[in-house]
């Protein structure tokens, strides 16, 4: 009985040891990962833009389903492709480039459908407040990159936030809307 208690206790640490082991860390790919608002203009036409500067990394344990994720976007990289534009959106009405250079989504809850992430919650700061964001997978994926020979993870996520919930108010008078859709494509390599 001594004997089998041993050998289940062991047995245990080799089976907790080796899902521990199973944890891959990946660098984002800041050139297949950008960021992308999209809001309505007063119903008629939709403005987009993207985030062109973004760092960070992910953890993914496919064995145990779990995962982290840490991503960096610098508020001052905002590009919609009218300069114009872009200053008003890095001004204080806004993102507050100056104030508040970057914007971080943390999360380590992963939600998995089999081998497939399908949701990360987490937090996103902007503007110095921190709240829960969801993001839902529109795909996911995992291949083993034949130019780098590593294996390469990401997909397309999104969500849909209230602007105003980190201090975004302007214009929400004039009839610009406080729903922003956010579109999250990323590819992470391991490392």
């Amino acid at each position: 009985m001594y004997k089998t208690l041993i050998a289940a206790a062991l047995a245990a640490t080799t089976l907790v040891g080796t899902a521990h082991a199973e944890v891959a860390t990946y660098s984002i790919d800041p050139t297949h990962t950008f960021v992308t608002f999209e809001v309505t203009h007063f119903g008629t036409s939709t403005n987009r833009g993207r985030f062109d500067k973004k760092e960070g990394t992910v953890q993914l344990d496919k064995a145990a389903k779990t995962g982290k994720v840490d991503l960096t976007l610098e508020t001052g990289s905002i590009d919609t492709g009218t300069v114009a534009f872009d200053k008003h959106l890095q001004s204080d009405s806004f993102l507050n480039a100056a104030l508040f250079p970057t914007a971080k989504f943390t999360a380590s809850n992963f939600t998995f459908n089999g081998d497939k992430v399908i949701e990360v919650a987490g937090q996103l700061t902007m503007l110095g407040k921190t709240l829960p964001v969801v993001l839902k997978a529109t795909s996911f994926n995992c291949y083993m990159n034949p130019m780098l020979k590593r294996e390469v993870c990401g997909g397309d996520f999104e969500t849909t936030i209230a602007r105003s919930q980190w201090g975004m108010n302007w214009g929400i008078n004039l009839g610009i809307p406080d729903s922003v859709k956010l579109a999250v494509q990323v590819e992470a390599v391991k490392q």
